[in-house]
């Protein structure tokens, strides 16, 4: 049954996620009363202090913490508000339910560059999403369509053949982000899509998702979390900010750069004025 939130990408209403204990580890709340709202078509940057909550709720609204567990790995859990995503509210997405589910979330991890399968070919890598929805899926169609994601991601179609090991970090990056997308999802949750990988490459990726929007209008929208404001600037129509897990500032990065009032936004603007473009997570800043 869809919520009532159906119709908006993503409505997070005093969100809050906890790590369960785990070994001689203590509960740990990564993320606390967390609101906000993504609207049809739009692109929300999100940035944070180290440990803010960042690549949790990454992990929450793309679907992933909601998979069967590998050995020892502990996933967070929403203990406190909701979270709808694509109009399904996560407190009741049973594990049944999540390969259906992910299908229409796009999602590239923050290392998603270094955990490509290293047995398999680019043409694999990027057409697995489709054939777990559809063993029989017809190949030819099936190669047509991982070729066009490769040439959207700027890489040579010489390049399907090829394994991970043979590329450069940025055209891994690329493939991963070819992955993401080849099933056409109405939303894609991007963890640091552009980093370390070149300036011209930069400059792809941030093309590639401005014209997914412009294109789609009001069919795909995106959480993009980065530190690259040249990136944000080209893409995000709005940026949130993420702070100790809580929320620190919402709105345009013109607002909410113009006049800082919680102090890790100010040290983002120092940074800024500073001359950098690609902000750090200020390790020694507040709230780190």
């Amino acid at each position: 049954m869809r919520s009532a939130a159906h119709g908006f990408p993503i409505v997070l209403s005093d969100l809050t996620l906890e790590y369960p204990p785990h070994g001689a580890s203590p509960a740990h709340v990564a993320l606390h009363g967390l609101s906000l709202t993504i609207q049809p078509g739009e692109v929300l940057g999100l940035l944070g202090s180290a440990g803010s909550g960042k690549s949790t709720l990454a992990k929450v609204l793309s679907g992933v913490a909601f998979e069967p567990r590998a050995g020892g790995d502990v996933r967070p859990v929403i203990t406190g508000g909701e979270a709808n995503v694509l109009g399904r509210r996560l407190r009741t997405l049973t594990r049944r339910k999540v390969p259906e589910f992910r299908f229409h979330v796009g999602y590239l991890p923050q290392d998603a560059a270094a955990t490509l399968p290293p047995d398999r070919t680019v043409a694999e890598i990027v057409g697995e999403p489709i054939l777990e929805r559809d063993r029989r899926y017809n190949r030819r169609a099936l190669q047509t369509r991982v070729a066009t994601m490769i040439d959207a991601v700027r890489l040579p179609l010489g390049m399907l053949d090829k394994y991970p090991y043979q590329l450069s970090g940025g055209q891994r990056q690329r493939v991963a982000l070819a992955r993401a997308l080849v099933l056409g999802p109405s939303l894609l949750i991007a963890d640091e899509p552009t980093a370390g990988i070149d300036l011209t490459v930069r400059d792809a990726v941030a093309q590639l998702i401005g014209e997914l929007r412009d294109r789609e209008h009001h069919s795909f929208s995106a959480l993009i979390i980065s530190h690259d404001l040249p990136v944000l600037r080209r893409t995000a129509d709005r940026i949130a900010v993420l702070d100790r897990g809580e929320l620190a500032a919402l709105g345009t990065i013109d607002e909410v750069f113009h006049d800082p009032g919680h102090p890790y936004v100010m040290a983002l603007a120092g940074a800024l004025d500073a001359g950098h473009a690609v902000i750090d997570d200020l390790e020694d800043g507040p709230g780190a």
